[in-house]
């Protein structure tokens, strides 16, 4: 198992990946390959990628900082690598990013039916929030596609 840096090259198959995974939230814009380009030229040095043994990709995390905190987007393992260790490897990589880059706190958002992806942050170290709410505000029309 290799971790390396995500580069824009891995684009079709980390898309490929994520529609795989059941309770993925992606949208058109965000998602598309322009808007992950944009994401990783912001943050080359925290987003990552897991090959197996044969270069096939079977993991990725994607992460990114405003300077103060650290956020975690779009973690997703192939369903038949998974309960192996390599989610945590790309969650330990992005950790060890953060540090690096001097930020001290790690947050990330979790669809709520998203039971093994909320079991698997908590056994992480990750605590729920509930003295928060959650907003967004759309820019633009976006297309969600849930998995």
């Amino acid at each position: 198992m290799n971790i390396r840096k995500m580069t824009i090259t891995d684009y079709d198959k980390v898309y490929a990946l994520w529609l795989s995974c059941k309770g993925m939230g992606l949208n058109d814009v965000d998602d598309s390959r322009e808007g992950i380009s944009r994401f990783l030229d912001r943050n080359p040095a925290t987003c990552f990628v897991c090959e197996n043994d044969i270069s096939e990709i079977i993991g990725v995390i994607m992460a990114g900082s405003d300077g103060r905190r650290g956020y975690i987007y779009h973690t997703a393992v192939r369903e038949d690598c998974r309960r192996q260790g390599v989610a945590a490897k790309l969650v330990d990589s992005v950790m060890v990013a953060f540090s690096d880059l001097g930020i001290s706190k790690t947050a990330l958002v979790v669809f709520e039916r998203n039971k093994a992806g909320n079991d698997f942050w908590e056994s992480m170290g990750f605590e729920k929030r509930t003295d928060i709410v959650y907003r967004n505000r759309a820019l633009t029309n976006i297309t969600r596609y849930d998995t």
